[in-house]
């Protein structure tokens, strides 16, 4: 009988007072794709960080081919075949993407011949799989669906015969997935083990052949993927009935909140990235905006929330006129009532060597209740940091634990407690459920709709269709930088929406 690809026996793992793995056994055959989920906090992300020599299990033993080795740096897991793509970027950001594909591979003191063996393969990989990408473009310059495809190439060009997608699709248009996903199969029938962990269920339908399930670091079940499903999945990952749709009432919208009126924006480099984008958010609705990422939505958002200077256009907030660039910055716009959960948690959300509850009063210390002038009163703000965690579930709900310490699903959380309890008026909210398991994408559509019904206006943009139909009231699509048509979510569907992305559809009202 041939020897498993990964063989991961009595994994324990401690940080502290948290238990993140309790003995887990992981078996993984080869030529198959196995699913791994549970909720945020389940132990996942801190087992495939053992696999890959991110951390050093406390006891436990791994075994590559039915070979034991001892991993302890993740060149120990590249040298064995084991490669990763990770859901939070590990890039540098002035690189450009070639001499990000290089790093490790550089070919010699000289890397001329390095640099051109890479774009070849680059070439190629981007002309099979889809993943086009410009070459000599800095990270620091793409979108974030662009630096999901060099992850993804990054490890492809390794030629690892494991391969670990941490929450691959997070970013990728449902085409992009698809793509993703005949490539996957396509490794595994090649005899590859591919590892996807994922908190979408319809992917692990869709793609896997097994599905194992943790909860609160231990391995609770490995099941065949077609003996299973969505449902059933849900359940043993929270471990009680987890509603999978969005349950809300028609929106009564009220005044208009926010106007933007004739946006346009040209970057550095003097590329159109808005053009003469305008739409309206009333009070008590939910916008929802849909589009590739890189078309215009992440710009946007970022104008709004006073981070950057438009080229042209007006914005006007309870129908005030706002100075977009000058005296109206992010701090004034938030006395005005303007909330803003950005789309990169960790660059903008929030400070990772910051504790929980220092993150969770990121411009919010001018509250009296929080000190005065530069003294803050630490019980006030643990205090605070200790109740946002018990309404939105936050694990572990310490508020002493470092920022980064907390998987992405609950720094997520951490970032809409702070924004949402800090009665919006306007509250915008950039990829609300990026790498959010389904118990928490289930409280966090709750919060929203909650918040809507109270009268709140509220702008999301989701990469995610389903959560966009499911949430918004009203559907914004965007393509190339403009608008290119306007959905009630009730009245369309997600081909309808896809046109539309693709810049085809028909622009009706």
């Amino acid at each position: 009988m041939t020897a498993p690809a990964i063989a991961m026996t009595g994994i324990d793992k401690r940080f502290g007072a948290v238990h993140a793995n309790k003995t887990v056994d992981f078996t993984v055959e080869r030529g198959t794709v196995r699913g791994l989920i549970g909720e945020n906090g389940a132990g996942k992300s801190t087992l495939m960080s053992i696999l890959y020599g991110f951390y050093a299990p406390d006891q436990g033993h791994i075994a590559v081919n039915g070979k034991a080795i001892d991993i302890r740096a993740p060149a120990d897991a590249i040298a064995a075949g084991i490669g990763m793509v990770h859901q939070h970027f590990m890039l540098v950001e002035t690189f450009t993407v070639v001499e990000n594909l290089m790093l490790g591979a550089e070919g010699g003191a000289l890397t001329a011949r390095g640099a051109s063996a890479m774009r070849a393969r680059l070439a190629a990989l981007s002309r099979d799989y889809g993943l086009d990408v410009d070459p000599d473009a800095v990270i620091a310059d793409l979108a974030v669906g662009q630096l999901q495809r060099v992850e993804i190439l990054k490890a492809l060009v390794r030629g690892a015969d494991i391969l670990i997608l941490d929450e691959p699709t997070a970013v990728l248009t449902p085409d992009e997935a698809d793509k993703l996903f005949v490539l996957v199969r396509r490794l595994a029938d090649e005899g590859k083990a591919v590892i996807i962990v994922t908190h979408k269920l319809k992917e692990i339908m869709a793609v896997t052949d097994q599905v194992s399930v943790m909860r609160r670091g231990e391995m609770v079940a490995t099941v065949e993927t077609g003996e299973t499903s969505q449902e059933q999945l849900a359940e043993l990952m929270v471990g009680r009935h987890v509603a999978l749709t969005v349950d809300k009432t028609i929106a009564e919208a009220g005044k208009t909140v926010l106007e933007v009126r004739d946006l346009s924006l040209r970057d550095s480099r003097g590329t159109l990235r808005l053009d003469q984008v305008g739409f309206d958010v009333k009070a008590g609705e939910i916008v929802g905006i849909a589009g590739v990422s890189g078309n215009g939505q992440s710009e946007l958002l970022e104008i709004i929330a006073g981070m950057r200077r438009p080229s042209s256009g007006t914005i006007a907030l309870g129908g005030a006129l706002l100075d977009c660039g000058g005296r109206d910055d992010p701090q004034s716009l938030r006395a005005q009532g303007l909330r803003h959960v950005p789309e990169d948690r960790q660059r903008r959300g929030l400070v990772k060597p910051f504790d929980a509850a220092e993150s969770a009063i990121l411009g919010c210390t001018d509250e009296q209740r929080f000190g005065f002038g530069p003294f803050l009163n630490h019980r006030a703000v643990v205090a605070d940091c200790a109740s946002k965690m018990a309404t939105f579930d936050v694990r572990p709900a310490d508020p002493g634990l470092t920022t980064a310490l907390f998987s992405g699903g609950n720094q997520q959380k951490i970032v809409l407690a702070r924004e949402i309890e800090r009665d919006p008026v306007l509250l915008l909210v950039g990829q609300p459920t990026r790498g959010v398991d389904i118990g928490a994408i289930e409280l966090i559509h709750r919060r929203l709709i909650a918040l809507r019904d109270e009268g709140k206006a509220i702008l999301v943009v989701s990469t995610e269709l389903d959560e966009v139909l499911a949430l918004a009231d009203r559907v914004l699509v965007m393509s190339g930088g403009r608008i290119t048509g306007e959905r009630q979510a009730a009245s369309t569907d997600e081909r309808d929406i896809g046109l539309l992305m693709a810049g085809i559809g028909e622009a009706r009202e």
